[in-house]
């Protein structure tokens, strides 16, 4: 019988040390080379807890799936008795683009045809919204109404999470973003939840409830309040005339000539146009993520009810994590690079994460 091989970075049956960490101790010492190779074999083998937790969600989302399909069963677009596979193609748990209207205050008046109108009514995805807010803030106060200096474990999440987006904040935005971390924390908390909410049954199953930002509603207002905090944060920063001199420079003709200026001058009217695309690109891609990934998934569980959604909601979980994230990001990088002048060159703080430290202007000591 062939006796099997011992694992490299691990210890012999007979207590003797392998030859790994023969090397490793002759060349670290024997401390530190042994914790050196316990962590190699930690990293090698993964423990039986993440599997476990892998299993766990696994197990987790097919259950969910199960009891959703018995709860709230695939349904006929018309409410006629549904078909497989065809319902489940075209019908069978996908959504609108158009929300439904939880609650009309005037329901009498049909809706209007035209393109801008006022009908004040709660649509679905609202309504969600407002439930996701009241989330956010029940757990906050609940997290955080017994703060003390020795923090407990809820304060201690609630600071891991505050602490680990203002770090992240400013490693992008430096010094200059510290100002904006809680609207970057509250921004991407409410995108997340929003979008995750669509992957919790009952939500998307009922016509009562629906993720807030697979409606387009939902993400033309988000944009629209990052549109107008850039701005007026500009304008604060540098002032009226500050902040249209970005764009409409005239510097040009005075330092570099008529030519010169008029090609500054169309630039500069060339950027200011382009900010108004900013809104359009910012509710278009969330909307586009989340409401296709919606699509995708009630199709996919309307034909196969509960084999592959569990694939397809672990990948849809991290595919609106980032979502989240660019959102929240792209907010807080228009909003730094608006408060800054269009010809400032000021020494900026090499924001923690970087090596390489600014040597502009350092003065060398000649070597003796």
């Amino acid at each position: 019988m062939t006796d099997t091989p011992p694992t490299p970075g691990a210890s012999a049956p007979t207590g003797k040390p392998t030859e790994a960490e023969t090397r490793m101790r002759d060349a670290l010492g024997p401390e530190i080379a042994s914790d050196a190779v316990e962590a190699a074999a930690a990293v090698a083998q993964p423990g039986r807890n993440l599997r476990q937790w892998i299993g766990l969600a696994i197990v987790g989302i097919i259950g969910l799936q199960v009891l959703a399909a018995v709860a709230f069963p695939p349904r006929a677009p018309d409410g006629s008795a549904y078909q497989y596979p065809a319902d489940g193609m075209v019908g069978a748990n996908v959504e609108l683009p158009a929300p439904h209207v939880v609650f009309d205050p005037t329901p009498d008046s049909p809706p209007s045809a035209e393109l801008l109108t006022f009908d004040p009514t709660i649509s679905a995805s609202l309504f969600t919204g407002w439930i996701v807010m009241a989330l956010i803030v029940v757990v906050a106060f609940l997290m955080s109404r017994s703060v003390r200096v020795s923090p407990s474990g809820p304060q201690n999440a609630l600071e891991y999470v505050y602490e680990g987006l203002a770090n992240f904040a400013t490693s992008l935005g430096g010094p200059k973003a510290r100002r904006y971390v809680p609207i970057f924390a509250a921004l991407f908390l409410f995108i997340l939840l929003s979008n995750w909410s669509g992957l919790v049954p009952p939500v998307g199953r009922i016509h009562e409830l629906r993720a807030p930002t697979s409606d387009v509603n939902t993400t033309i207002g988000l944009a629209l309040f990052s549109f107008v905090l850039f701005h007026v944060e500009g304008v604060r920063a540098l002032g009226v005339r500050g902040y249209l001199g970005k764009f409409f420079s005239l510097r040009a003709f005075r330092t570099e000539g008529v030519s010169a200026g008029l090609i500054a001058l169309f630039v500069g009217v060339i950027e200011f146009l382009l900010e108004f695309i900013k809104p359009v690109t910012l509710a278009m891609r969330l909307f586009g993520n989340i409401y296709g990934g919606e699509v995708a998934l009630g199709v996919i569980t309307g034909l196969t009810i509960v084999i592959i959604p569990a694939a397809m909601v672990g990948l849809e979980v991290l595919l609106n994590f980032m979502q989240a994230l660019i959102f929240s990001v792209l907010t807080l990088m228009f909003t730094i690079i608006a408060i800054e002048g269009h010809d400032e060159h000021e020494a900026h703080d090499v924001p923690e994460g970087n090596i390489a430290p600014d040597m502009t202007g350092a003065s060398v000591a000649p070597a003796h």
